[in-house]
């Protein structure tokens, strides 16, 4: 199991879910560092402790980008990878609502190769759903689901190119799951061939705010 992890609420809201995630980082895949909806303006203490803890566990560090489906300009996307590669020294970026049509690609491999050059050793792109397949080849690893639980039990459907891809490269984030039905989830995602995985129980607006059951439960292990 391999698990992405955006934790997206304050340490000092929530230090117990930051310590359960820095004892349990060696289980991830990455954890997604979102100060402010990006890195902020300034440098956040909490959050430069919280990721000098997770990157000495061992964690893999990813700077929240938000690219607004190709409408923020590549200047502000690569800042923002500048910012957090300099504050809380991200090894990589999680790209936000990237696009996924095919008129998109060209300006989403720009940015790709932009913000690697600014520093980005691993880049994930989040589009949410099965792109245009071009998109898999740019990203270390792409986001292929995001939504509820209802919809990802009822509604899932998977392109056929998608069940040819290395599984370690796809990765499906659900929220809404009952806390019973977590490792089910991760589960799923396996049969459906993404080898990483996020199911959460939160629910919107923000099902991020909590660590997800999967890290610390007893599937943690399998």
């Amino acid at each position: 199991m391999s698990l992405l992890i955006p934790l997206y609420v304050h340490p000092a809201e929530d230090p117990g879910a930051w310590h359960r995630l820095i004892t349990a980082a060696h289980r991830t895949y990455g954890v997604v560092l979102n100060p402010a909806d990006g890195p902020g303006d300034r440098p956040d203490p909490a959050f430069a402790a919280a990721a000098d803890a997770l990157r000495t566990a061992g964690a893999l560090l990813l700077g929240y980008v938000d690219t607004d489906y190709g409408m923020r300009g590549q200047a502000q996307v690569t800042e923002d990878m500048r910012r957090h590669e300099e504050w809380y020294a991200a090894d990589g970026c999680f790209l936000d609502r990237v696009t996924a049509t095919p008129q998109g690609l060209p300006a989403c491999r720009r940015l790709v190769r932009a913000v690697r050059k600014a520093g980005a050793g691993r880049v994930v792109l989040n589009p949410g759903v099965h792109p245009a397949p071009g998109y898999l080849r740019l990203a270390d690893l792409t986001v292929t689901f995001e939504g509820h639980w209802s919809t990802y039990v009822s509604a899932f459907t998977r392109p056929a190119w998608a069940g040819r891809q290395p599984p370690e490269r796809l990765c499906h984030l659900v929220y809404g799951v009952p806390e019973a039905l977590v490792p089910l989830a991760v589960r799923t995602a396996h049969r459906r061939g993404a080898a990483v995985c996020g199911p959460v129980t939160g629910e919107p607006p923000n099902p991020w705010a909590e660590l997800t059951p999967a890290l610390t439960g007893a599937e943690a292990g399998r």
